[in-house]
């Protein structure tokens, strides 16, 4: 007798309402999985067979609660795919990226179609996101690895943190503040980097910054706090 062919399911971390509703029931007949709606809040069962995706909607968990909701999944389920839809834009998809383990990333705008498409191949074990956004990630992690094994123009750990922190736009008081330095220590700090790196101020040592250590993604929080002093 032919064994049953298992069928894949897909959970949606959202809030139950009448949009998400018809939201999985779309899903479901198009892409002949099994689609549950899960709240946030609410603890996942693993099913029994068949392959499984997280689809977890950017409205609903923050980036700032991600790593807390993947922490808490059932050890069964902490190496599924995971994909966030929702999403507003580029900076949004890399804030998420850079806070969990996504293997796929959905826009706002995407169709209903494409979300499908894109369903099929995550759960084939394919990434999902857009070519664009690939790239950026493909330069990063490589400018990353090259940086990791080859400080740039001799460069100290402490001169790469003011400098990840220049990237983002810190002043001198907001370095010194961040890195529990004084400002006399930060400004003898930024001399002496840009003695190195060959320029004269802050401009030329962002431009220099861009071309050649690339998007430099400051720690979120440390981010978030110098916008909210601005």
């Amino acid at each position: 007798m032919p064994q049953e062919k298992a069928v894949d399911t897909v959970f949606i971390v959202t809030e139950k309402s009448p949009q998400s509703q018809l939201f999985a029931e779309y899903l479901g007949s198009h892409t002949e999985c099994r689609v549950q709606l899960q709240p946030p809040h609410e603890r996942i069962t693993a099913p029994s067979s068949g392959n499984t995706l997280m689809l977890i909607d950017s409205d609903h968990i923050s980036v700032e609660a991600l790593p807390d909701w993947q922490h808490q999944l059932p050890e069964k389920l902490s190496n599924e795919p995971l994909a966030a839809f929702n999403v507003r834009d580029m900076d949004h998809a890399l804030e998420a990226l850079s806070c969990a383990q996504l293997k796929g990333v959905f826009y706002r705008h995407e169709s209903l179609d494409v979300i499908c498409k894109g369903i099929h191949a995550l759960l084939e074990g394919e990434l999902w996101m857009s070519r664009e956004l690939m790239t950026r990630l493909i330069l990063f992690y490589r400018k990353y690895q090259n940086n990791a094994f080859r400080p740039a123009c001799g460069l100290t750990n402490r001169e790469m943190e003011i400098i990840s922190l220049l990237s983002a736009g810190a002043s001198n008081h907001q370095i010194a503040e961040k890195l529990f330095l004084s400002e006399h220590t930060v400004k003898s700090h930024l001399y002496n980097i840009f003695r190195k790196i060959n320029v004269h101020n802050r401009i030329q040592a962002l431009n220099w910054i861009h071309q050649n250590l690339g998007p430099i993604l400051p720690n979120i929080e440390t981010a978030r706090s110098l916008q909210r002093r601005h």
